[in-house]
């Protein structure tokens, strides 16, 4: 995917970081895997922003390595080898390195090599909460760390039944993650476009539960949508539906097409640096969807779909695991997400060079996606630089 262009308008001059952040933000925190994916004894691998790294859990603990052998560059995932519970071992040539700084602590050949204690590879922090993983990634001296709630939605507190959030405790976690075709901006941009649920209209999870979901809103004043900025903490923007200020969709009279559900659904849609998307009141009241495009490499992203619901007693956690099976899953997550992918695999196509970019033709209901790529642009800690292995951009 190509950088920014030379020629851009005056309006894409005002987030020119937004477009020039292909492989993703630097110095975030991003979920990396679930708790079940990194057992005892395991080495798994993931790419983050264009980040190979292997997590290793040992003692409980869950540490994150860079996934690259010093000696010749081989993926140390590739085989896992964990023989004590304070190293992580290359599979090919017993190169071990200390889980906690690193650094290159035996060689299985060569326990007298002199590059012992001299070589290391790269550590990054990581911390756990309620199932999910999460690894800061970034520069290696960036300091300091930043809190994990700063890269989080905020906690609701403006209404009377606040929705869960993946850092309280007694809450029930669940959810599912699923590599996806487009750039990660491409994600997060569908996750809070207010003109694309036509792509919904007629998904089973619509039409079983008699959404009244809208074919698309716009915003009729200033009030509409709230900027979230608190100091040392979350950076988003918030959809205020019960302000007014909203012109809903609902039929197109020269298409012939309306909404035929009955039920009215108060759901509310935020999104945040560095890339999630929270939906309260989904997929029922007293829910929330968390969504997470976990940049990849610069045309794929990790998609996360994360619900967070009761779960202070068994009876609760009961309840959740037989509607998360029965429902949730299947007809929330799969059914009702999976025209978000099909739909973000064919922008890639346009945006994957920049002539997508140059060449929108943006309308009313798109001043929410400019607001973003603008705050974006104000309050990220650094942009991901393209990795020497990736080779030159394309377009």
């Amino acid at each position: 995917m190509a950088t920014a262009s030379k020629s851009r308008s005056a309006a894409q001059r005002q987030y020119e970081p937004y477009l020039e952040a292909v492989w993703g933000l630097s110095n975030h925190w991003y979920p990396a895997a679930f708790s079940h994916e990194v057992p005892d004894r395991v080495v798994t691998g993931v790419m983050i922003c264009g980040h190979e790294i292997a997590l290793r859990r040992a003692r409980g603990k869950v540490y994150a390595l860079a996934d690259r052998c010093a000696h010749r560059g081989v993926r140390i995932s590739k085989k896992s080898m964990c023989l004590t519970d304070e190293h992580l071992t290359c599979w090919y040539h017993g190169f071990t390195y200390g889980l906690e700084d690193g650094v290159l602590k035996t060689i299985l050949a060569s326990p007298d090599d002199a590059q012992i204690g001299r070589l290391r590879i790269r550590t990054y922090p990581v911390e756990e909460h309620n199932g999910i993983i999460y690894v800061f990634v970034g520069d290696p001296d960036y300091r300091p760390i930043p809190p994990l709630a700063s890269d989080l939605p905020i906690r609701i507190t403006d209404d009377p039944n606040p929705v869960g959030h993946p850092l309280d405790e007694q809450v029930y976690v669940r959810g599912i993650r699923r590599t996806c075709v487009g750039n990660w901006r491409l994600g997060m941009e569908n996750g809070f476009d207010s003109g694309h649920f036509l792509i919904h209209y007629d998904t089973q999870f619509i039409v079983a539960t008699d959404r009244a979901l809208a074919l698309g809103w716009q915003t009729t004043g200033p009030d509409a949508i709230r900027t979230i900025d608190e100091p040392d903490g979350p950076k988003g923007l918030m959809s205020m539906f019960k302000s007014g200020q909203f012109r809903i969709i609902r039929e197109s009279a020269p298409l012939g097409i309306k909404v035929y559900g009955k039920n009215r659904h108060y759901a509310r849609t935020s999104i945040y640096l560095p890339c999630v998307v929270m939906v309260e009141n989904w997929p029922i009241n007293g829910w929330a969807q968390y969504e997470w495009q976990v940049p990849i490499d610069d045309y794929r992203h990790e998609y996360w779909e994360v619900l967070v619901g009761p779960g202070a007693t068994e009876e609760q956690i009961k309840e959740a695991d037989f509607k998360y099976a029965n429902f949730f899953e299947p007809l929330g997550l799969w059914n009702f997400n999976d025209p978000d992918v099909f739909a973000r695999a064919a922008l890639q196509e346009p945006y994957g060079v920049s002539e997508g970019w140059e060449r929108e033709q943006l309308c009313a209901f798109d001043g929410a996606l400019i607001s973003w790529r603008k705050l974006v642009s104000r309050h990220h800690r650094g942009i991901v630089e393209r990795p020497r292995w990736a080779g030159p951009p394309a377009g």
